[in-house]
Parts: structure tokens; C-alpha cells; sequence
């Protein structure tokens, strides 16, 4: 008896083998975002940014899959982008522009990026964010 507890709590205390394997079912995630160019008229900058959201998990997404990448800037939507059902590993880019002064100083403007679920799963939705700042 003493054993199976002493068994027991080694068992509790190890690290799980789990923890790091892929989760059970889809897993869309935003695993990059980032300036790719940008260009200027002399007063205004337009920023171009790429992203790419990408099934991590180990089940194709329903093909009734409804699901955007929502895009913020100062805490206000201000677009979002469609994102079609992902097989497993699988991933889709998406482009967004944003235009400001060219006075603007370096590091001043934040653009974050939220996966929006209308219809589907998702396993881990903590994975479902990312952000840039230029």
C-alpha cells in the first residue's frame, strides 16, 4: 500500500510526456505577424503586414468552419480577415495594410491580432493571438 502511494505521488510530481504533444483536435493559431515592406508618399508610411495562421493540432478543421484573424489598433477593431478550415499543419497567410505619418515615432504603433471562432473547435484558443509594433 505504501508502495502504490509512494508510486503514485512520483507519478504526480513527473513532468508530463502530454504537456508538449499536440492537442486533440484542431488548433488554429497565428504563428507569425510582420512588417514585410513598406512604402511612402513623403507624408504617410503604409506598413505592410503579413501573418499566417496555421492548424497546429492534430484534426482537420470542420469544412462549416466560420473563423477571422480580428485586427486591432489603439484597442478598436479596425478589419479582420476570413480564414478557411485547416488541415492538420496546414496554414493560410493573410495581409493587412496601415497607414500613418511619416512623423510618427518609431515603435509607436501596436497592431494585435485575435483569431475569431464563429462556428468550429478549438483546442488551445491561448495560441490564437499575436501582435507587431513598428
Amino acid at each position: 500500500m505504501i508502495r502504490s502511494l509512494a508510486a503514485v505521488a512520483v507519478l504526480a510530481l513527473a513532468p508530463s510526456a502530454g504537456s508538449a504533444a499536440v492537442c486533440a483536435g484542431p488548433n488554429p493559431a497565428i504563428t507569425s505577424v510582420a512588417v514585410k515592406h513598406v512604402t511612402t508618399n513623403g507624408s504617410i508610411n503604409t506598413y505592410d503586414i503579413a501573418g499566417t495562421v496555421t492548424n497546429l493540432g492534430s484534426q482537420k478543421q470542420a469544412s462549416n468552419t466560420l473563423q477571422f484573424v480580428d485586427i486591432y489598433i489603439d484597442r478598436q477593431k479596425r478589419n479582420e480577415r476570413g480564414i478557411p478550415p485547416l488541415a492538420p499543419g496546414q496554414s493560410y497567410s493573410f495581409a493587412f495594410n496601415w497607414s500613418r505619418s511619416t512623423d510618427a515615432g518609431p515603435g509607436t504603433t501596436t497592431v494585435h491580432f485575435r483569431i475569431r471562432t464563429v462556428q468550429g473547435s478549438d483546442c488551445n484558443p491561448a495560441n490564437g493571438t499575436n501582435s507587431v509594433t513598428f
